[in-house]
């Protein structure tokens, strides 16, 4: 791809956990990963209580939204997009709490929200649910609008409060575009992100955007939330805003479509569906002291003690005294650890040919000495690259054209794959290392082979 242009949307949240790497090495990294999940739930939880949902809904709720999210603890940017997410819906929905009880607090941190996209899109390619989130709000606001009737001062006010709110969720929106266009590419960002999305081939052939298989634990979770959301609402459905519905909609959908939108999705629904739940129930009395005595708890020293003896320990290497506490790395189940070592002491030739979900890990610990043929930047490659290095993958007819075509010196593979066994019975190729879940080819003719 040398020469390709590349959009790296994620370039701000690459500087960051670069920095962390080098300082601090992978345990900065996922100690950094996190300090932002934990922030996601608990802050999730924390505004489920302060809708006056029941606690034990309220830990219900978060639990499965934690367990339904697991799919995706990765370390990785799109955890950033879900805080900005998270931050986006509680500055529109308590702007919108607010202007119908008469509370100016409320909408006035819709102000915020250009800020915050400034560094959202510029962070991750998930910027664009902030703008969903803000037509959702927009339409909910006209339909206010719309119902309000004529009669009553009271009535009047709450027409002149929607229309208002409508007016000013315009000019957020122009000013949070205005902010969005603020990164390395301008507009060409958001066409190429809206290119890449609309990609039948690429969203069809992506693992993380096929629809969730319910046999995973952490889509079973996902799938009794949503059962608990098609229940709150069947049975409260006179009690949604607009707004409310909208969000149960695209979070149900986003999160059916694509098993990546899961966890956001599931963050939704909780939010949405808590202050619906009723607050009684078989312990009503024994939960309702439980959320009063949690009320009055302040522990935010704890937290914060445990960033700062967390973050200390990263420092010292994931040590505390002589005890090692943190040693964050790459797995050999899920990435082929011995087979890169063996690459990397053998210095064999490159370029080195990959599954698409190794080319990552493989440039981590050999860039810049050995290329690789193929990483997961799908939007980079492309769609007519990715169907010839399909039909290489699947080892159908014809294969070994995109090897010659790649000019591809050494193959990385799973042990057990199509492309595997074509290359055992092809007389071209040489096993120069195998382990238990990896195999490593050379040409035959390479004199690079140890």
């Amino acid at each position: 791809m040398g020469g390709k242009p590349w959009f790296a949307w994620e370039w701000l949240y690459d500087v960051v956990v670069g920095r962390l790497e080098a300082m601090l090495g992978l345990n900065g990294v996922v100690w950094f990963t996190a300090v932002l999940i934990a922030a996601v739930f608990a802050w999730t939880f924390r505004l489920l209580m302060s809708r006056a949902t029941n606690v034990l809904f309220a830990l219900v709720l978060v639990l499965l939204a934690v367990s339904a999210s697991t799919i995706h603890f990765l370390a990785r940017p799109h955890v950033v997009s879900w805080l900005f997410t998270l931050a986006w819906f509680w500055i529109l929905d308590s702007s919108e709490l607010g202007s119908l009880v008469g509370n100016r607090r409320g909408p006035g941190r819709l102000w915020l929200l250009p800020l915050l996209m400034l560094v959202w899109v510029n962070v991750h390619g998930g910027f664009l649910i902030g703008f969903v989130l803000l037509g959702i709000f927009w339409l909910a606001a006209v339909w206010n609008w719309s119902r309000a009737k004529e009669g009553r001062l009271e009535e009047m006010l709450q027409k002149v409060a929607a229309a208002k709110r409508a007016r000013d969720l315009v000019w957020i929106g122009l000013l949070s575009s205005a902010a969005s266009l603020v990164n390395p590419y301008g507009w060409k960002l958001h066409a190429h992100v809206m290119s890449y999305l609309s990609n039948r081939f690429l969203m069809d052939h992506i693992d993380e955007f096929q629809s969730p298989n319910f046999h995973g634990i952490a889509q079973r979770c996902f799938l009794v939330l949503l059962l608990i959301t098609f229940a709150t609402v069947a049975t409260r459905c006179l009690q949604l805003r607009m707004s409310t519905g909208l969000t149960i909609l695209f979070a149900v959908y986003a999160g059916l479509y694509a098993s990546r939108n899961i966890p956001v999705s599931s963050v939704l629904l909780a939010l949405a569906v808590g202050p619906l739940l009723p607050p009684g129930g078989f312990a009503h009395d024994f939960f309702q002291r439980m959320s009063a005595m949690e009320a009055r708890q302040r522990g935010h020293a704890w937290p914060m003690l445990a960033l700062i003896v967390t973050f200390a320990i990263a420092v010292n290497g994931g040590r505390a005294g002589s005890n090692l506490l943190m040693d964050a790395h790459f797995g050999g189940k899920r990435m082929p650890v011995e087979a890169v070592n063996f690459l990397e002491k053998y210095a064999v030739k490159g370029p080195v040919l990959s599954p698409d979900y190794w080319g990552g890990y493989l440039i981590y610990r050999l860039s810049p000495a050995t290329k690789v043929v193929v990483d997961d930047r799908h939007d980079l490659y492309g769609e007519d690259f990715f169907e010839y290095y399909l039909k290489l993958v699947h080892a159908e007819p014809g294969w070994d054209e995109f090897l010659r075509e790649h000019d591809t010196r050494c193959i990385l593979l799973p042990k057990e794959s199509p492309l595997t066994n074509a290359l055992n019975q092809a007389g071209e190729w040489k096993t120069i290392y195998v382990d238990d879940s990896a195999v490593v080819f050379v040409r035959d003719s390479d004199n690079s082979r140890p």
